[in-house]
């Protein structure tokens, strides 16, 4: 199946519904944890994705890719679709999940929940020598991103340079809150999947490089 691309409403968490499975989910609904920041600091780690909907009540969605896997089993082959979706709140946050599932809609449904799961916080800042405003709108420094064949390397740019990358690389850096960048590709581009993986962990590396107290905004 084609790429696809689409934003999707999301409804938000009622937390009277939402029964919490871990220590983190009770701590938010009674309120003893209420943002995002206060998660990472602490060190937990998210397992549950209502908590991401509850502390980001304005996060995004876009279906970055669907494809048609099949699987060859004893019955005979085997099709499911396969969902890469991104999440993020245009404003320092960004996760990359994938899904499969019989139907698209369970597949899309399964991929936003995994990035959910696997949403991490991005570091801006303004790391271009041509510009020095001090404002995050673009990466703080060069950074480096690989995925399977493709690799990804992003620049810091100028304010009012835009975003000098490919469609899916503007969905994934838009959905992080980053809006001036120069970007360089190495390898098989065209492997959508790989291409939005490697872009996320490039975004993932300007928080991985820095020390957790720098990132708090």
């Amino acid at each position: 199946m084609s790429r696809q691309r689409r934003d999707r409403e999301r409804p938000k968490v009622n937390l009277e519904e939402w029964v919490p499975k871990t220590r983190l989910g009770k701590m938010i609904q009674e309120g003893k944890i209420t943002s995002i920041d206060e998660v990472f600091l602490s060190g937990f780690k998210i397992v549950e994705p209502q908590i991401v909907d509850a502390l980001l009540p304005d996060l995004q969605e876009e279906v970055i890719n669907i494809n048609l896997v099949q699987k060859q089993t004893d019955a005979g082959e085997k099709s499911r679709f396969k969902a890469i979706v991104c999440v993020g709140n245009r404003d320092g946050y960004i996760g990359l999940g994938s899904g499969k599932a019989g139907q698209v809609r369970n597949a899309i449904e399964k991929a936003a929940a995994d990035a959910r799961l696997n949403i991490v916080p991005v570091k801006r800042g303004c790391g271009s020598w041509e510009c020095g405003c001090g404002r995050g709108h673009s990466v703080p420094f060069q950074v480096e991103g690989k995925c399977g064949s493709v690799r990804v390397v992003m620049v810091p740019g100028p304010r009012g340079l835009g975003l000098v990358a490919s469609e899916v690389a503007k969905v994934v850096l838009g959905l992080a809150g980053v809006k001036d960048l120069w970007s360089r590709t190495y390898g098989s581009t065209r492997t959508v999947p790989s291409f939005a993986c490697a872009t996320f962990d490039a975004l993932k590396k300007t928080y991985n490089l820095i020390t957790p107290t720098d990132w708090v905004r």
